[in-house]
């Protein structure tokens, strides 16, 4: 009987020093970084000059398309997310993960402005739809398209690094 208590006791023992005693370590995620991959101008239709140039990143994959500008804290008012869509179609676009408020426009394969979604909420998942066809769309700080004066029918130009 002596020879059991002991046993109970060891394994007692035993199980105790097996629990955690160390604190979880919470998951630090990785700030995204803007990285420059070309350069976007926007030119008036009316008189042929310069709105507005951006630095931009380009999105063209699969992955790069999903994901977008999501997880992003901030964006300098001189930088964009340009994506360039495998055809030109109906685009729809939507603010999940997405913390910065965004004009998101959207351009035809000749380079025209052809529809804007204007003050997109973050992380609202409704649909933002270009309503006409399009092969790119191009994203900035919301208020900025009204700020620059950018319109429908004004077109853009871009250049990769």
């Amino acid at each position: 009987m002596v020879q059991l208590k002991k046993i109970v006791l060891f394994v007692f023992i035993l199980a105790l020093g097996s629990c955690k005693t160390e604190s979880k370590q919470s998951l630090k995620t990785n700030a995204i970084s803007f990285t420059k991959e070309g350069e976007l101008t926007v030119l008036s239709t009316e008189i042929d000059s310069v709105k507005a140039n951006f630095d931009i990143e380009i999105a063209e994959t699969e992955y790069e398309t999903q994901t977008g500008l999501m997880y992003r804290k901030s964006m300098k008012e001189d930088r964009g997310m340009l994506f360039i869509q495998p055809t030109e179609s109906l685009q729809y676009f939507y603010m999940k993960n997405t913390e910065i408020p965004l004009d998101i426009i959207y351009i035809n394969t000749g380079m025209k402005i052809v529809s804007f979604q204007k003050n997109a909420e973050p992380f609202n998942e409704n649909t933002l739809p270009s309503n006409v066809p399009a092969k790119y769309v191009f994203e900035i700080n919301a208020g900025l398209s009204d700020q620059l004066g950018l319109q429908v029918g004004d077109s853009i130009s871009f250049s990769r690094n």
